[in-house]
């Protein structure tokens, strides 16, 4: 559906205006369907981020402070998230006993289990953007990129 009819308007100031709208709306409909897939499991968006993070370091650690630049949400509560995570035996947490500031936080078999069965529910999650082809998908990467000053 056109983002006219999604909003019911029918002006907007500029191009780059309904391009900014457009973006948000579509942020806000991929987040939804995110929700969505990932609510059966008991983890949000942003827990989900976290396992992924640690399990494309697997076996190794991660500190703490280098998982929060690598997030998608970067105002997300890295510490918060990654307590969460630890209450529910996803991942472990270690105090570097030479430097007590230094959390070293590594995903658990649980963790990994989790993911692999999120994993097979992926193909629905990406089933939702199917309605664009691969190369419009490069195209839509490649505006994106320079969007942000890539």
């Amino acid at each position: 559906m056109r983002i006219e009819e999604e909003l019911q308007q029918t002006r907007f100031d500029s191009e780059h205006h309904k391009a900014v709208l457009n973006i948000l709306f579509t942020a806000g409909w991929i987040h939804t369907i995110d929700l969505s897939v990932l609510k059966p499991f008991g983890i949000s968006p942003q827990q989900f981020n976290v396992l992924r993070i640690l399990r494309g370091q697997h076996p190794s650690a991660v500190r703490l402070c280098d998982i929060t630049p690598r997030m998608l949400d970067r105002m997300s509560n890295t510490a918060r998230l990654v307590e969460k995570l630890r209450l529910k035996g996803l991942v472990s947490r270690e105090q570097n006993m030479q430097n007590r500031r230094e959390v070293a936080i590594a995903i658990t078999p649980d963790g990994l289990a989790l993911l692999k069965e999120i994993d097979a529910k992926m193909g629905e999650w990406y089933s939702h953007f199917t309605k664009i082809s691969e190369a419009e998908a490069a195209q839509l990467n490649v505006l994106l990129d320079k969007l942000r000053g890539g």
